[in-house]
């Protein structure tokens, strides 16, 4: 494994900025995570890493050698993507195998086979080796996608939201699987995702994007404590962080230059102050209740006590913790404490 660093890349497609100087480092051994929506440029980075685009400005770096105008066949990277891209005519050893099988590595048939069976067991899909490619479920068919990346041991794994077309179980049991696997191979990873869960359960750092432009890099926790604006700060949590005019409240510990009060729903508090809200939404998540609050003619999101019973229209105090609140200026940026 190695470090990778991208240094003050940028590329435009037509009269559009993709990235705009973007600039980290993916550490060795690390599961990095670039989180955000469509369009926010991280694909367009995992190509640029891959060889598959050049920038038109700026470095790629692999273990501090400029590998910018490097061949991708020659930059030893992994790329999982979205779709599954499997072989349908193969068996899963032979599209396991496949990458080994390059003219470039010169694998004896005994150490592919051996890889193959190492990588199939470490995924769990050791039994379905016979099968092909088209008699596998999709979960099965997405390990075998990371399989194929796996048996490798290349200088980092570029992964596309791999995760993004399986159902909820499955992909929370992958995405507890991968991690395991990483932490295993002590592989380095740059993943790419728009889902905020993936990005908190499996990232050791996230790097959030903008429209082609990196706001913030920080541990989950570093990032969903102290966002550095309110992009960022609704970007993780779920549900979402409650973004309020500063004047709904009135303590002394409210910045001066503060616009906009950012409250996270695990810390509004129920049952507390002379202020009330309606509610209007009821989410019964089973451990968790949340409810949606018409609070002064804003919306609130609360995590409520699941073994009460609310229905829609009850008027309940709602009080906020000044201690855990976040305070945002004119520009949207995080006044810091």
């Amino acid at each position: 494994m190695a470090k990778v660093k991208i240094e003050n890349v940028s590329i435009n497609f037509g009269t559009t900025a993709a990235l705009s100087n973007i600039d980290f480092e993916v550490k060795n051994s690390e599961f990095f995570i670039l989180l955000g929506p469509t369009g926010a440029g991280k694909t367009t980075t995992l190509r640029l890493i891959s060889g598959l685009e050049r920038p038109d400005s700026g470095k790629i770096l692999i273990d501090g050698i400029d590998v910018t105008k490097v061949q991708p066949a020659y930059r030893d990277t992994a790329f999982v993507f979205q779709q599954y891209s499997l072989y349908p005519n193969y068996s899963v050893f032979d599209n396991l195998a496949f990458p080994l099988r390059s003219p470039l590595r010169k694998e004896s048939p005994e150490k592919i086979k051996q890889r193959v069976l190492e990588i199939a067991t470490l995924l769990k899909i050791e039994n379905k080796l016979n099968n092909s490619a088209t008699e596998l479920s999709g979960g099965e068919m997405q390990r075998v996608a990371i399989g194929r990346a796996l048996v490798r041991t290349p200088n980092i794994y570029l992964m596309d939201e791999p995760l993004s077309s399986l159902d909820a179980k499955l992909r929370g049991d992958l995405r507890v699987e991968l991690k395991r696997i990483q932490k295993e191979l002590g592989a380095t990873i740059l993943y790419v995702t728009h889902d905020q869960i993936e990005a908190m359960t499996m990232a050791d750092r996230i790097g959030v994007l903008r429209e082609g432009e990196l706001i913030q890099i920080g541990t989950p926790s570093e990032i969903y404590s102290s966002p550095a604006d309110t992009y960022v700060a609704c970007r993780l949590g779920s549900p979402q962080i409650n973004l309020l005019p500063k004047d709904l409240f009135d303590f002394p510990e409210i910045p001066a230059k503060t616009k906009t009060l950012g409250i996270r729903p695990e810390d509004v508090i129920l049952g507390s102050s002379e202020m009330e809200g309606m509610v209007s939404g009821i989410e019964n998540l089973g451990a968790d209740t949340i409810l949606l609050l018409n609070f002064n003619e804003h919306e609130v999101f609360a995590y409520a006590d699941p073994r009460k019973t609310y229905s829609y229209g009850d008027v309940l105090k709602v009080g906020i913790d000044p201690e855990k609140t976040l305070f945002f200026d004119a520009q949207d940026q995080l006044i810091s404490a």
